[in-house]
């Protein structure tokens, strides 16, 4: 198993360190993405990484890019580390199969989150107001059942804590009536295309999140996409409504660190040899079943 790389040492420019990537500044038009193998939880990095994670979202967001550029452009221009420019492939050892050069976008401060299955904080919302997100649902829904149709949810950017859920009213608002329409509807045709995907594969995908940008005046699909970072993944033979399913997000890592009852305050706890092997490995199941193919390392 390789060490999990926790901070890229490059030559450019920090942008931005979210929790998981690295962005840096390559030109006033171009970014270079790095998924390091941090891994977070209840709003904090932990004090260990996973080996090969950040490779398995970069990978997984390529695969996705491929298969739904019929339906949206995205800001890839190469994750060929060759290509990159001067003096980027030296660092090819930090950079392989993690990194992605991209297009500079004007992002819009909406999180586009869509739901096809009840669960997280939609469930926790329609527990409390019997809507999601200013939606009206059929009464008695069990935790995690199917909804009726896939149901756009969309959130505010928040820098601090969890991001905010809003009503499509709000991102009218925000992005004005046109862009809103355009933006849910692209967030409901992609999770339509890639839920079939992930049927085909045995998965269900019962809910995700998107960010859009502006392009040379075109709406396009930025940061990561359909990775179990920022999507729920479930089994569909072991699919039993009524309750919390098993999963290949961070639901592993949340749960351990609750049966050490962490007060969810700095610093984060390190993580046990056994829970990273076994994350580790619901990254790699998840990347291999969706893509047909082993993760390349």
């Amino acid at each position: 198993m390789h060490q999990a790389l926790l901070q890229t040492d490059l030559p450019l420019p920090l942008t931005a360190r979210g929790k998981v990537r690295d962005i840096l500044a390559v030109s006033d038009r171009e970014l270079l993405f790095v998924a390091t193998d941090r891994i977070s939880a209840f709003d904090h990095v932990l004090g260990s990484g996973i080996p090969d994670k950040g490779k398995v979202l970069t990978q997984l967001s390529l695969f996705w890019f491929e298969h739904l550029r019929e339906i949206v452009p995205n800001h890839l221009i190469t994750s060929d580390v060759a290509r990159y420019p001067s003096p980027l492939p030296e660092y090819a050892k930090q950079l392989q199969g993690r990194s992605m050069l991209v297009k500079r976008a004007e992002m819009f401060p909406v999180e586009c989150v869509v739901r096809g299955y009840i669960s997280g904080s939609g469930w926790k919302d329609y527990q409390k107001t019997g809507m999601i997100c200013g939606i009206p649902l059929p009464k008695g829904l069990r935790e995690s059942d199917r909804l009726p149709e896939p149901i756009f949810t969309p959130a505010a950017k928040n820098n601090v804590g969890h991001d905010e859920n809003i009503s499509f009213e709000d991102v009218i608002q925000v992005v004005g009536r046109d862009t809103a329409n355009q933006l849910r509807d692209l967030t409901l045709a992609i999770y339509a295309k890639a839920s079939a995907h992930a049927e085909s594969k045995g998965l269900i995908l019962a809910d995700t999140k998107f960010e859009f940008g502006v392009i040379d005046g075109a709406i396009t699909l930025a940061d990561e996409v359909l990775t179990p970072d920022s999507s729920r993944y479930w089994p569909a033979d072991l699919y039993s409504p009524g309750g919390a399913q098993p999963s290949f997000d961070k639901q592993y890592v949340r749960d351990y660190l609750e049966s050490i009852h962490w007060n969810k305050q700095a610093p984060a706890p390190a993580l046990p040899e056994e829970v990273i092997v076994n994350t580790r490995a619901k990254y790699l199941e998840a990347y291999q079943r969706i893509t047909g193919n082993p993760l390349e390392a």
